[in-house]
């Protein structure tokens, strides 16, 4: 596609992104990318990581702070949340960007997205929030401040339009990706042998994740050894967060997490985008999760699916197995992961799901595809 060459004085543009999380900042950051390559004179500016930063945009305040999950940890960071709004609704005022742009995050960005109505700031969401799942409610919000809704999962367009939100689907982030076959600068890397399998441990990008399942994660790989004793383990540890303890056997991947998902023969995955990405990878995998107590109560009360991982949401079946809150024990894990290190009839009816999968996904280009159409809804 053919970029937009501007009058870089008169026609230049603002937007003011809103990304919450590190996966907030990795499609901040290649949406940022298009948007410039297809429409040089743009202004970036907002909340967002190190990879939006990277990319030219000027930090207002960064994700290691705004990244808390749960309805007890977000009561307890309530008094900072209302600040970081009260400073965000200030800045749209100063700034008065062309467009806010908004990706996932929704307990703060459909908030905004009010404030912005009110302001007379067009929203475009970007990765949607999944009141089909769960606060059902929220579509109000969208349906009456958000003028352009960009979503990931073809159902979701369907589901949206139903109830009054014209949703455009633009493929999923995960279609860019590709399975690579060249692991060999990974083995080295790790000292891994070729022949023995590889568990690849995923035990969640921020540190209350960390602090609930990796004593459980440690627990599984232990019977898992009494079994297999030549089994190999790499966890894939996300910026800033803390494993304690590491023992000697465990190797730790910070950047290649991809090569990881295809070096590795399973995983023990806490739900969240990195199932996704994993059936991407074709690695089978045991999906968990714990929640503090108070915010399991009122999950299970709120809930509207019978899943918690995204890859059996997609399929809307059971693809790959959940254990959450009281049934993640180590015992239940490592009989779950157990048959899928070797070829089973389990591990091959996984992969055949996986496939099913991907083919949901949608054609790579889909950060172009957002770009041109928040381009055009900007400028008409």
């Amino acid at each position: 596609m053919v970029s937009i060459q501007p009058d870089m004085e008169r026609d230049a543009l603002t937007f003011f992104f809103v990304a919450g999380e590190a996966s907030g900042d990795l499609h901040g950051s290649r949406l940022i990318r298009e948007i410039r390559r297809l429409y040089p004179a743009s202004r970036f500016v907002g909340h967002g990581g190190d990879r939006m930063k990277a990319e030219g945009m000027e930090i207002v305040e960064h994700i290691n702070n705004l990244a808390i999950m749960g309805f007890t940890e977000v009561i307890k960071q309530l008094p900072y949340m209302l600040r970081v709004m009260k400073i965000t609704i200030e800045k749209l005022k100063q700034y008065r960007p062309d467009r806010l742009i908004l990706i996932d995050y929704p307990g703060f960005n459909l908030r905004l997205a009010r404030k912005a109505g009110d302001l007379g700031i067009p929203v475009t969401y970007f990765i949607l929030p999944q009141v089909w799942a769960w606060k059902e409610k929220r579509i109000s919000v969208l349906r009456e401040y958000v003028d352009q809704a960009l979503c990931i999962f073809p159902f979701e367009q369907v589901w949206f339009k139903e109830r009054g939100v014209p949703a455009e689907f633009v493929g999923h982030p995960f279609a860019e990706q590709t399975v690579s076959g060249n692991v060999g600068p990974f083995y080295e890397k790790h000292d891994l042998n070729r022949q023995s399998p590889i568990l690849v441990l995923l035990p969640g990008s921020r540190q209350q994740e960390i602090d609930r399942h990796w004593t459980i994660f440690l627990e599984t790989v232990d019977q898992l050894k009494r079994q297999i004793p030549d089994l190999q383990v790499v966890v894939g540890r996300a910026p800033d967060v803390t494993l304690e303890p590491v023992p000697e056997y465990v190797k730790v991947e910070e950047r290649e997490i991809q090569a990881a998902m295809t070096a590795g023969t399973a995983a023990l995955v806490a739900s969240g985008t990195a199932t996704l990405e994993a059936a991407v990878f074709d690695l089978p995998m045991v999906v968990c999760y714990r929640l503090s107590a108070p915010t399991w109560w009122l999950a299970r009360r709120m809930a509207k699916v019978s899943y918690a991982s995204m890859v059996n949401l997609i399929a809307d079946r059971r693809v790959v197995p959940e254990y959450l809150q009281s049934d993640m024990t180590p015992a239940n894990l490592a009989g779950a992961v157990l048959p899928l290190l070797t070829d089973t009839a389990e591990r091959k009816k996984m992969l055949s799901g996986f496939e099913e999968i991907r083919r949901t996904l949608g054609l790579p280009g889909v950060y172009e595809r957002a770009a041109t159409a928040i381009l055009g809804a900007t400028r008409r």
